[in-house]
């Protein structure tokens, strides 16, 4: 089927190769099709004004204001007299202060009387501890009374502001938008009849030129309905052909053996399984019956037991005559799951040797770091299929790396691994192996259903009995600086107890970590000071409040054999307090830890602090977790640290997390295959149309797999899936 040709214009042609450029440069807008679903941010109403209260500092903005009073002031520079403009504007909620120079002035001062109504367009700066825009671009607005502007881009009641750059003003994207809009009546309709029509929906071409030029606020809410369920339908038709295609591909059914490894497994645990544990495994052991590769996403909660049940999933894949990888994202992380999964195990991880038992396998650690002997025993038993099991980080992917049989990818923490990396690990059995993706970031359903649409999910939401609850607390260093000794003090008391404490800090403090400083961003030169180091923060304690307790530090930079002994000391309760960047966030498990402090916790996210308070807590004892934080109480950060310390339930913060930063970061790098799809739509507020385009597309692929019936949905597959988007979900 050919592209639309309307839509597919190049914008040099209908806008010029100048603006086409900068279109092209600064937005990515390449066609007539990109710059009409490049939709307005917001809208101003001829009534009602922009608040000018609350304008980021150092961010392009666009307000709608009128001019209070406009004065020229005459100064002598080096360059003999000059003159200055300074208008002053307002919108009944703030004044902002507008300066032209120079030869600048002339125009400004003739257009910018008082009482004259405009939109303005520059960056927010401060100068005398006040915000203005230097020689901001303008549009005058203006009255009914018959003088307007060069176009009616300003007629409709509802005026457009678009996402806009220092380069392109937001009404030169509505004068672009204007010279296109016709093209939009050529749009063809991604959505079959019969659903647009059931849900009564606007057609295309309609909702397309009310988002645009809307005349009243009803007009936008038609188009949003519209436009939302056009993004929500072809993301979701997209993951259920993904889906519908893995049901086609060819795996081993992989059924445990009764009176196999798993049975004895069971039979030695020392507790009962959670029924959450119980219910995902059915899940999990049906998917791993099919012959055709599983693909799921175990959601659970810091210290749910996933790694549990992962690990029952691999001994029953052993049990068929196949072998089981978990992929972890750091050394660390390996290390601690090739050490908890051994000791689980005990003598059924003996395979092989003197003593272990009659069902037993190979556990093998596989890491970049090991020495040549041992990678080189570890490729032998992984080739041989001595090796039921293999734990490592991403050297399970390299080329060297042959398996016997592989029949299942269990990766830990999906976020930290891109999708080449998976792909690649699941390129190594005879036949596409099962795949189980672990994370400990609860994902709201809204988020999994659009990021990780192509995996089915399974949650666990129930701790296992003998978790210990955890009180988190925020403390003010700068308001209450006592508050901070005290929780020195706490630190001590734990030690006292016969228990072990984190320190947490956003930095590590060597040489690497300068350089980094040195070339931060504005911002962070902004801050009163760089974040808190470890290196630092540990040399303190240990001279300071808590002098003679046994303090190490842990980094990612350190060499791996001192990161493992470091490691496993405090573990073996050889140490009292570990000093540790966020190496610690996933999968350390050190019971006998209750109590955590984290430094400058505004400089975490939500679901970053939460997991880290999860390290905590995972004994008999109760844990305790302390957020210090110099922001002044009111800021946005304080706020954040405060809904961390009222719950510890992790789909709540990670609603909050989501609301707090913007939709792309959610749906960001990692998750590049919904990188710039979502214009209207927003994962948490549409959950009801993200559910119910789910159905709709899972139901039309079912029935038309390859869209035979559907060219128009076609044409909008294929804008969405890229060259780049098409890999990404082919990779899954």
């Amino acid at each position: 089927m050919e592209r639309v040709p309307a839509l597919d214009e190049p914008l040099k042609k209908s806008l010029g190769p100048a603006t086409a450029k900068v279109m092209a440069e600064a937005l990515d807008l390449h066609t007539v099709g990109d710059l009409l679903h490049h939709y307005p941010r917001r809208y101003a109403e001829r009534g009602e004004l922009t608040t000018l209260a609350d304008l980021p500092l150092d961010e392009h903005v666009t307000v709608v204001a009128q001019v209070a009073d406009a004065r020229v002031h005459t100064f002598n520079g080096a360059k003999g007299r000059g003159q200055r403009l300074e208008v002053t504007i307002t919108d009944g909620s703030g004044r902002l202060q507008l300066v032209f120079f120079g030869k600048g002035v002339h125009k400004p001062h003739h257009d910018l009387l008082p009482g004259t109504r405009a939109m303005f367009a520059g960056k927010v700066s401060l100068f005398n501890r006040r915000l203005q825009l230097a020689h901001p671009a303008y549009e005058l607005l203006r009255g009914d009374d018959g003088e307007r502007t060069d176009v009616d881009v300003w007629a409709g009641a509802q005026i457009p502001i678009y996402p806009a750059t220092t380069k392109l003003e937001s009404w030169k994207i509505a004068k672009a938008v204007d010279a296109v809009l016709p093209s939009a009546v050529d749009a063809v309709d991604p959505l079959p009849d019969a659903l647009r029509e059931g849900r009564g929906l606007a057609e295309l071409p309609d909702a397309l030129r009310l988002i645009h030029r809307p005349r009243t606020k009803a007009d936008i809410a038609v188009a949003r309905e519209r436009l939302k369920w056009d993004e929500a339908f072809v993301l979701q038709v997209a993951l259920a052909r993904r889906r519908h295609a893995d049901t086609q591909l060819p795996a081993a059914a992989r059924r445990p053996v009764p009176g196999g490894i798993l049975d004895a497994f069971d039979a030695k645990l020392p507790f009962t399984l959670t029924d959450g544990q119980r219910k995902v495994s059915r899940e999990i052991f049906d998917d791993l019956a099919t012959e055709h590769p599983m693909h799921r996403l175990l959601q659970g909660e810091v210290g749910s037991g996933k790694t549990m049940v992962a690990l029952r999933a691999m001994l029953a894949v052993v049990d068929s005559g196949g072998q089981a990888a978990m992929l972890a994202p750091t050394e660390v992380l390996a290390q601690q799951h090739h050490r908890s999964v051994t000791e689980m195990m005990g003598e059924l991880a003996e395979g092989g040797m003197l003593g272990g038992a009659d069902r037993a396998t190979k556990v093998v650690l596989l890491t970049g770091s090991m020495g040549a002997a041992a990678r080189r025993q570890a490729l032998l038993d992984l080739v041989t299929g001595e090796a039921g099991l293999v734990i490592g980080t991403h050297a399970l992917i390299e080329d060297k790396v042959r398996f016997h049989d592989l029949g299942l990818v269990v990766v830990d923490e999906q976020h930290r691994f891109g999708v080449e990396q998976r792909d690649a690990l699941r390129g190594k059995g005879k036949q596409p192996p099962h795949l189980l993706v672990m994370t400990a970031t609860p994902i709201p359903r809204t988020v999994a259903m659009t990021v990780f649409g192509d995996l089915e999910t399974s949650v666990l939401d129930q701790l296992p009995a003998g978790r210990s609850p955890i009180a988190t607390h925020v403390v003010p260093a700068a308001d209450k600086p006592h508050f901070l000794a005290r929780a020195w003090e706490r630190v001590r008391e734990e030690v006292g107890k016969g228990h072990q404490a984190y320190v947490v800090c956003p930095r590590i403090g060597d040489e690497e970590d300068q350089k980094k400083k040195a070339k931060a961003s504005a911002e962070d030169e902004a801050e009163k000071r760089p974040p808190l180091a470890v290196l630092d923060v540990a040399e303190k304690l240990g001279a300071g409040p808590l002098a003679g307790l046994r303090i190490a530090v842990l980094h990612g930079r350190m060499h791996p054999d001192d990161k493992d002994d470091v490691m496993r000391r405090f573990a073996a309760g050889e140490l009292d307090v570990l000093v540790a960047t966020t190496v610690i966030e996933v999968g350390v498990n050190v019971p006998n830890a209750t109590a955590m402090v984290i430094m400058d916790a505004d400089r975490f996210g939500v679901s970053q602090l939460h997991q880290l308070r999860g390290r905590v807590g995972r004994g008999s004892a109760p844990g305790l977790c302390l957020l210090v934080s110099e922001m002044p109480e009111a800021s946005p950060a304080r706020q954040r640290l405060a809904a961390v310390a009222a719950t510890l339930d992790g789909f709540e913060l990670s609603r909050i997390d989501l609301e707090q930063r913007r939709e792309g970061d959610v749906l960001g790098q990692a998750q590049s295959g919904v990188r710039s799809s979502l214009r209207v739509l927003t994962v948490i507020d549409d959950e009801e149309v993200i559910a119910a385009a789910r159905e709709e597309a899972t139901a039309l692929v079912l029935a038309d797999p390859d869209l035979t019936a559907h060219p128009g949905l076609r044409t909008a597959l294929d804008a969405l899936l890229d060259k780049d988007r098409e890999e990404y979900l082919e990779k899954g």
